[in-house]
């Protein structure tokens, strides 16, 4: 496939498609009561304290998913909350529940998911909201964190390079793009993994983080150009990837363990030296710039996959923070 029918073709995505859709709740709304000066569009909403920031974040989980693998889908619903928390520097304190379905061999399997989950991240479930007289099973899961330092979508700059830090060592969870290398690795490996985060942010490693959604990578990258409203250029072959695996399914993928960061150059091989240690597939693929659009190049091609200017993805109000340790507080739809 030519990198302009391979990027043609992942717009129409739908974990792309499935961001436009922020653009319409958030401008519902945006007139909210406030009690700060929030902005949209990290990872989790962030709540400055005495001694740090205050996380939280909250994932729904697709009907067909939770239909087809409960058991994952409960595990999901621990990890993935977990992950936002990771990418704004955080550590998790608590998870909440909210379950709809009936009292049937679907709904233990999800149960059991998400305690197994609970274990091997060693986050405790501490409440939530339950009802089995549904037809439909349907999940909803939010957690709690605690950063002392933060990482955020607002503050990558110009000149910072762009680094992906994915865990390859999975595979595919068929029938979704849903690269797991997570169920099967031992706990204390997932825990360590996850905790080089917040190290990175209390360390200045990074500046700027967003964990690869639904949206794939660059679908991810958009995302958190246009919270900094910035632009980037990405060389595809540098982007870690799986031998096996066409770049046509892996840009589309769901990483259990995928970071997209800035740094200066400066903090460079650093950063990529911590996940490098831990046997984490870490490189810079690209670059921040002062531009509005997102460029990828490949094998001597050139395309443009999305200029913000023309069309927004979120739709998130482009205001970047100064430093990650400004006062402001932020919410996160992603």
């Amino acid at each position: 496939m030519q990198l302009k029918e391979l990027l043609t073709n992942l717009r129409t995505f739908s974990g792309i498609r499935q961001k436009r859709e922020i653009q319409t709740v958030a401008h519902e709304l945006a007139t909210s009561y406030r009690a700060d000066d929030y902005q949209n569009g990290d990872d989790t909403a962030v709540i400055k304290s005495n001694n740090g920031y205050d996380l939280f974040a909250s994932e729904g989980f697709l009907n067909a998913f939770v239909e087809r693998d409960p058991w994952f889908a409960g595990w999901c619903g621990i990890m993935v909350n977990n992950s936002d928390i990771a990418a704004m520097g955080g550590r998790a304190t608590a998870i909440v529940n909210t379950v709809w379905g009936q009292d049937n061999e679907q709904m233990q399997q999800l149960l059991r998911g998400m305690v197994a989950a609970s274990h091997a991240f060693r986050i405790p479930i501490v409440g939530g909201h339950t009802n089995l007289q549904t037809q439909q099973t349907h999940l909803c899961v939010s957690i709690l964190g605690r950063a002392k330092s933060l990482l955020s979508s607002f503050c990558a700059q110009p000149g910072h390079a762009l680094v992906a830090a994915i865990d390859l060592r999975g595979a595919f969870r068929q029938p979704f793009l849903n690269w797991n290398a997570a169920t099967e690795a031992p706990h204390k490996r997932l825990r360590a993994d996850l905790a080089l985060l917040p190290t990175i942010a209390e360390q200045g490693l990074a500046i700027a983080a967003k964990d690869i959604s639904q949206a794939g990578i660059l679908g991810t990258c958009v995302m958190l150009l246009e919270s900094s409203n910035v632009g980037a250029r990405i060389q595809l072959q540098n982007i870690p990837k799986p031998p096996q695996v066409s770049w046509h399914d892996w840009l589309r993928a769901f990483p259990s363990f995928g970071y997209l960061l800035t740094t200066p150059i400066d903090k460079l091989d650093s950063l990529l030296k911590t996940f490098h240690d831990r046997n984490i597939d870490a490189a810079q693929i690209g670059k921040i710039d002062a531009g509005t659009s997102l460029y990828v190049s490949h094998e001597g091609q050139t395309e443009e996959f999305w200029d913000l200017n023309k069309e927004t993805l979120t739709g998130m109000d482009t205001n970047p923070l100064k430093t990650p340790t400004t006062n402001t507080g932020r919410a996160g739809y992603a």
